[in-house]
């Protein structure tokens, strides 16, 4: 293994022809945007706005739970392992986790270059015995390690209840991916946002001083700006539900009148109250935690949560190539 600390990783992932995309997602019915485009620097500035909000109580939950149990966890996951880190946020709750389990190594994962090397050196900074390996690759495919990580314990982290963004037959290949990352005897932490009164859920994505609702616009200007599209913002409106049948919050943009918009020599006809569909939140039972575990190939370990099980911490562990029963 190196002794250098730290060293980028670059995977040189295929980013998506982003115009082709977005004409895609506007051509269907009804008509998608995918959630990555609210991330430029003001939509990742609304973001972390967001996460202090009072009607949204995923964030501090989550970091609650950790600090909690943060002990127990240090308990279970080994101190020589690698620490990897699915998507590159504002790193609160990493630092957490390896102040917890102080781990050899540290992996986060990302697409996002800049961004990615920014928080991998201030983290390596930070913590003087850690090696930081930042690999930029697509978390959702297939990721080819650093090898100078190999013979190391690994545990994966993908905190926020990220795994929500995914639909749910893709949240367990996701699992599936991730099951291979870690290898036999590795854990992983994931956050989920457990399923909920309503009228709670639907405050989280409609708070009364409106910064989700400029979150959800900001697409709109993002778009405009990187694509040539001429979307006027004023002309949507922010609309939040949660889909119960389908245990999902929805977010969507409705626009107030008639309108065209145009992308590349394409025009898009909106008729009143037609929708683009932005993003989707699915919220898991405990039973729906553990059959995804199942399904992806991993047992489920134990979970921690808050006083109102309004989210869970949850630790897998792929089993080891001994072991027969999962979950």
């Amino acid at each position: 293994m190196t002794t250098e600390r730290y060293r980028f990783f670059d995977q040189n992932p295929i980013l998506p022809n982003v115009i082709e995309e977005i004409r895609q997602g506007l051509r269907e019915s009804p008509k998608r945007i995918s959630p990555k485009y609210f991330y430029d620097e003001h939509g990742s500035a609304l973001f972390e706005q967001i996460t202090d909000l009072p009607e949204y109580y995923l964030t501090r939950t989550e970091i609650g739970i950790l600090d909690e149990y943060k002990e127990e966890l240090s308990q279970i996951i080994d101190k020589s392992c690698c620490l990897i880190e699915y998507g590159s946020g504002s790193s609160r709750k990493v630092r957490l986790l390896i102040n917890a389990i102080a781990p050899r190594f540290y992996v986060p994962v990302d697409i996002s270059r800049e961004h990615l090397d920014q928080s991998a050196r201030a983290i390596h900074d930070d913590f003087a015995s850690l090696h930081v390996y930042p690999t930029c690759a697509d978390y959702t495919q297939t990721l080819e390690l650093p090898d100078v990580i190999d013979g190391a314990p690994r545990c994966g982290f993908f905190p926020g209840s990220s795994i929500g963004n995914f639909e749910r037959d893709d949240a367990a290949r996701f699992l599936t991916n991730l099951r291979r990352d870690i290898g036999p005897g590795g854990h992983c932490i994931i956050g989920f946002d457990s399923r909920k009164p309503k009228t709670i859920l639907e405050a989280a994505y409609n708070d009364t001083k409106g910064v989700t609702a400029s979150f959800n616009l900001n697409l709109l200007s993002n778009l405009n700006r990187t694509t040539g599209t001429d979307f006027d913002p004023s002309g949507f409106r922010h609309q939040s539900f949660y889909n119960e049948t389908l245990g999902r919050i929805e977010m969507h943009l409705v626009s107030k009148t008639t309108q065209n918009v145009t992308l590349d020599g394409e025009t898009f006809h909106f008729a009143n109250g037609e929708t683009i569909h932005t993003e989707n939140s699915y919220k898991y039972s405990l039973d729906e935690v553990k059959a995804l575990a199942h399904k992806s190939g991993m047992s489920f370990i134990k979970h921690w949560e808050d006083s109102q099980a309004w989210f869970y911490v949850v630790l897998l562990r792929v089993p080891d190539a001994a072991e027969s029963d999962v979950g």
